[in-house]
């Protein structure tokens, strides 16, 4: 111990707490190394350090989800894109395929009236030539007018029902302003009820076995279309059909849909009308049975 004193360079001997200067500086707060420091505090919130990669995570995350479901509608509203034009060609081809054979219908109604004319004049000169015929024609006159076979013409009473304004755009599929079916068979019901002897719809007369139906969004007499307005004209005594269809329960139907849908009605009386005679008529026979 004495010869290590001796060694010493003069001046070298320091404090004699020297070598606890580490102990002293850490009860004094001081830090000799950022790295330990930085330690020290993650020991302290180690939430804070760990959430932050965790975060990171989920925001990248969202990204990427956010981007895929980009480039989807991006694919997808491309897609209708290209298939509106094919569309659009499409419709507009069944449109002038249904518009021409529509024209073909009409020239072979025309062609049908013709003929039916000339039938008509041919069976008269036959059936004047004796009194038998004159009496068959009496009576093939009179199931004519009922079947309608043939052109009728006097006074009437004409109901026109107008579609809502914006009738047939809805989105939602509910054409709630839009005039069906029914509501014409509800209309020439109360009709024939009043005393009508002869019914045509926009020029299609009627007869006991014609049907009112709807095919989508047109309706169909006798498996013709119709176009709105839709004029119903019914011949007969002009008061006693006017009186007669206010009073049934049709008049009460034309005021719920003006007051609910904002369709409107047109009741209104003619002094002369005509309407054409009915289309081709399905003969029906029936035959009394005996027996033995």
């Amino acid at each position: 111990m004495v010869m290590e004193r001796e060694n010493r360079a003069p001046g070298a001997w320091g404090r004699p707490d020297a070598s606890m200067s580490l102990l002293a500086d850490l009860f004094a707060g001081k830090v000799l190394d950022p790295g330990y420091a930085e330690a020290a505090t993650r020991r302290a919130a180690p939430g804070v350090a760990a959430s932050r990669p965790r975060r990171g995570a989920r925001v990248a995350g969202l990204l990427i989800v956010l981007a895929v479901i980009g480039l989807l509608l991006a694919a997808a509203g491309e897609q209708v894109r290209r298939s509106e034009p094919v569309a659009a060609r499409q419709r507009a081809r069944l449109i002038t395929e249904i518009r021409g054979r529509t024209a073909e219908s009409d020239a072979l109604q025309r062609r049908l009236a013709a003929l039916r004319s000339d039938t008509e004049r041919v069976r008269e000169a036959s059936l004047a030539s004796s009194d038998a015929g004159r009496r068959a024609r009496g009576r093939l006159a009179r199931l004519s007018d009922a079947a309608a076979a043939t052109p009728a013409s006097g006074g009437a009473l004409v109901v026109a029902l107008q579609e809502a304004q914006g009738a047939g755009q809805e989105t939602d599929g509910a054409g709630g302003g839009r005039v069906y079916d029914q509501d014409l068979q509800i209309v020439v019901n109360g009709l024939w009820s009043a005393g009508a002897t002869a019914i045509a719809i926009n020029g299609q007369r009627l007869t006991s076995l014609t049907a009112i139906r709807s095919a989508g969004e047109a309706i169909l007499v006798d498996y013709r279309p119709l176009s709105p307005p839709y004029t119903v004209t019914a011949l007969g005594d002009r008061e006693l059909l006017r009186t007669g269809f206010a009073h049934s329960p049709a008049s009460g139907h034309l005021r719920a849909l003006k007051d609910q849908y904002g369709i409107s009605a047109d009741i209104h009386s003619e002094r002369g009308a005509t309407l054409p005679a009915a289309g081709a008529l399905r003969l029906r026979y029936a035959q009394e049975e005996t027996n033995g």
